[in-house]
């Protein structure tokens, strides 16, 4: 079995896979809060008592890949393969990890991990040419052509980062929580509802805009993938999104320990 983690900027979130080669599928997963201080004996209190209730022995487990964000985080991780499974963690983008598609921007290395996982199952599962849009702590908007090439992308503030600046900026708003507005309508009749609207309707907006322009650039019909946990929040307000995939970037680092297998 392959036990991998995605490492963010908010939250690790561990996967179980079963299965050989194009065969193996995601069997459970786990989410537990980033804090680069957790120790290997912390994340394997917590992670162990998951297998078991899994059915799962550590000697089931037999390659582990980690893809961080978090460099801080990374020595804990390693303890943890180490100690606790006897192995050796493969990290994406290093090593024997190595990204096998091309980066076609000014500096490749600078491609965060979680980034070049979506790259990478997008191509595989959708292929053709693709606009990828990832709602973490960050969204992030990817463009890669019909060869798997990643082209650039952009960067935005997530929602939960707009709404913080909004409410940690002034005196009066109120915290209000991220949800989908009652009504399409974008003229509100109270404080609250307009603070909503001002922040769903206007990252519906800055998506849908952005996608227009990547689209028109790209100059071919690109279907574009959403994931992250937000992204069914968001495929309820627009038709934009060809595929919704919340495991994309936990399916590449499946697609990404199979590939190094093969060397």
């Amino acid at each position: 079995m392959l036990l991998a983690a995605d490492v963010g900027n908010t939250n690790v979130v561990f996967a179980l896979f079963d299965g050989e080669g194009a065969a193996r599928k995601v069997r459970a997963r786990w989410r537990i809060a980033t804090d680069p201080r957790r120790t290997g004996d912390e994340y394997a209190v917590w992670l162990l008592q998951l297998l078991k209730i899994e059915g799962v022995e550590r000697s089931d487990i037999t390659q582990i890949i980690f893809a961080s964000v978090v460099p801080r985080a990374d020595h804990n991780l390693t303890v943890l393969a180490q100690k606790y499974f006897g192995l050796t963690p493969l990290f994406a983008g290093q090593g024997a990890a190595r990204w096998r598609f091309e980066i076609d921007v000014d500096q490749p290395s600078s491609l965060g991990a979680d980034r070049a996982l979506n790259i990478l199952a997008a191509h595989h599962k959708y292929g053709g040419d693709l606009i990828v849009i990832d709602f973490g702590t960050a969204t992030k908007f990817e463009a890669i052509d019909f060869n798997g090439t990643y082209k650039g992308g952009s960067i935005a503030p997530g929602i939960n980062l707009s709404l913080d600046a909004l409410v940690g900026k002034t005196a009066k708003l109120p915290r209000i929580a991220i949800r989908a507005p009652d009504t399409t309508s974008v003229i509100g009749r109270n404080t609250e509802d307009q603070m909503l609207i001002g922040v769903f309707w206007g990252y519906v907006a800055m998506m849908e805009g952005l996608v227009e322009r990547m689209r028109a650039e790209i100059g071919r019909p690109a279907k574009i993938v959403a994931t992250g946990g937000l992204a069914i929040l968001f495929d309820e307000a627009t038709d934009m999104f060809d595929h919704v995939d919340a495991d994309l970037t936990i399916e590449g680092l499946g697609i990404l320990a199979e590939q190094t297998e093969q060397g």
